[in-house]
């Protein structure tokens, strides 16, 4: 193996699962691993993780990739010219600077324990539910990061004394890991990147700093807050103590927009992450634009200090992957998620039956944190196969709502289409091995899904950032996909246009029958 092959290792921090894979030049995985970490439910709608059995995730997934690299012949050690760090956003910590220590559990994404102070918020604010939207692009929502943030400083005692003695550090994951990899206590650096900053209804779009009017209205010191940073750019060194020390940390960018990045979406370009949720953006170029159909405008990726923004419209889905965790978990209808397709392929439909996981609500387009889960015209007829189909139809059906608010608000020239006029879905994440649930994707949107050959582009968007700042790779090498997607598998639509209206507007019903439903009876 030659001495001069250069490596870029990523840090794929998840919602329930923590990697890191070790890249060559040509983008390829050389060694990797992978743990779970576990999530904790308190109360019903609370989700939280406890912050240093994260860093310890880090370190054992670091510890043992090397290894498996290095057992197969590459020198890691002297290869290794930077690390990305891309990681699942809006998940909110608050530790002390001093200590090292978290004062809470980590906050996660999609906890709903927020509702009242948002509905608070609402009634207080002039704009209502939009008021900071101008800003930062954002509704008030339980899913951002300040709400949680919020909610921390008025209910923990910990975080209180620590923000009044000058000693509390506020971060999303990337800020918590950065902190602890470069030093901890001794000189950690506190930054964020911009994509996930932009995720905190704290920053300000278009100037990409904090918003003083937000933080001012919301009463969030500003001095609990990270450094805002590009998406690539050297950030800071990994510290001494851990197993790669001195090797720059050049990338970082939440889950969302490494998938971006890793799928090499140029303006007019939509990608759809199928994980735990489902989240799909389309990068709108250098143009900020404003959605009037219930979709978040946002970043894309910033690839320099001083390179261009790209913004994107981003439609944020709660509950896909997880729907299956629950038909698994809770009512044990299949044994493993795997199943799911051997169970739903049985049948060539879902016999009538919807199936609308809102959990703790809707996202988008519908933002209704008062909507709830529904399964509707069920039959005599009805068996387990049915519903597993329709679990799989409904995580469709919400992309299907998202792309359509995104045509609605970009036009025909938003979106870039190929040489027949059909706009591409590229899609990823570990769901996307769903055969079934890519043809049913297909189907109901009437265009083309294209799957990658590695469809962990979120780690593979966070190695190329790094890569990018370092100089393995230049833009022309990621943005010119053409020779990877020859690799691609391409699922094309063969339902007829009338099935798909009927079945669309069947969707509709049942999405309406969710609302209205947080207070039913115990």
């Amino acid at each position: 193996m030659s001495k001069s092959e250069s490596f870029i290792g990523s840090i794929d921090q998840g919602t329930t699962s923590t990697r890191f894979i070790i890249y060559n030049k040509h983008a390829q995985s050389v060694g990797s691993h992978q743990v779970e970490f576990t999530q904790f439910c308190p109360k019903a709608g609370w989700v939280e993780h406890d912050p240093m059995e994260i860093i310890e995730s880090v370190k054992m997934c670091i510890s043992k990739a090397v290894d498996k690299a290095t057992a197969d012949g590459h020198n890691v050690d002297k290869g290794l010219k930077g690390i990305g760090i891309t990681n699942q956003r809006e998940t909110t910590v608050v530790w002390s600077k001093s200590t090292g220590v978290a004062l809470y559990n980590a906050i996660v994404w999609m906890d709903v324990r927020t509702t009242s102070i948002c509905r608070k918020l609402e009634k207080e604010l002039s704009g209502g539910k939009t008021h900071f939207l101008e800003s930062c692009g954002l509704p008030i929502s339980t899913y951002f990061s300040a709400l949680k943030l919020l909610w921390l400083l008025e209910n923990v005692d910990a975080v209180k004394q620590a923000v009044k003695k000058g000693d509390a550090l506020f971060g999303t994951i990337d800020s918590w890991l950065i902190w602890n990899l470069t030093g901890g206590v001794n000189n950690g650096l506190h930054v964020t990147d911009v994509s996930n900053a932009s995720r905190t209804m704290l920053m300000n779009l278009k100037t990409l700093n904090w918003d003083e009017k937000i933080l001012e209205a919301l009463k969030i010191p500003k001095n609990i807050l990270p450094k805002i940073v590009s998406n690539a750019e050297v950030i800071g060194h990994i510290a001494k103590g851990w197993l790669i020390p001195g090797v720059p940390i050049s990338g970082c960018l939440g889950d969302q927009h490494a998938a971006m990045l890793g799928q090499s979406c140029k303006k007019g370009e939509a990608k759809s992450t199928y994980g735990t949720g489902a989240f799909i953006l389309l990068n709108t170029g250098e143009e900020v634009v404003k959605s009037n159909h219930g979709l978040l405008t946002t970043l894309a990726f910033k690839l320099g200090k001083d390179a261009p923004t790209n913004y994107a419209l981003e439609g944020s889905i709660a509950i896909a992957g997880a729907a299956v965790q629950w038909l698994r978990d809770s009512l044990g209808i299949i044994s493993s998620a795997k199943e799911i397709e051997e169970l739903a392929a049985k049948v060539d439909s879902t016999g009538g039956v919807y199936f609308v996981p809102a959990f703790n609500g809707l996202f988008a387009p519908w933002w209704r944190d008062d909507a709830r889960g529904v399964l509707i015209g069920i039959t005599r007829f009805t068996n387990k196969s049915h519903i597993a189909r329709a679990v799989l139809e409904s995580m469709c059906f919400q992309v299907k709502d998202v792309l359509d608010s995104m045509y609605k608000d970009v036009g025909e020239k938003g979106e870039k289409k190929n040489e027949k006029g059909q706009f591409l879905l590229r899609v990823d994440g570990g769901a996307t091995v769903n055969n079934t649930l890519m043809q049913i994707q297909a189907d109901l949107l009437g265009n083309p899904v294209v799957r990658p050959a590695d469809i962990e582009t979120t780690a593979l968007g966070a190695a190329y950032a790094a890569g990018l700042a370092v100089g393995v790779w230049t833009e022309d090498e990621i943005f010119s996909n053409g020779e990877r997607m020859k690799k691609d598998t391409t699922f094309n639509p063969v339902l007829n246009d009338e099935l798909r209206e009927k079945k669309v507007a069947s969707w509709c019903k049942a999405i309406e029958r969710t609302f209205d439903l947080a207070d039913l009876s115990l």
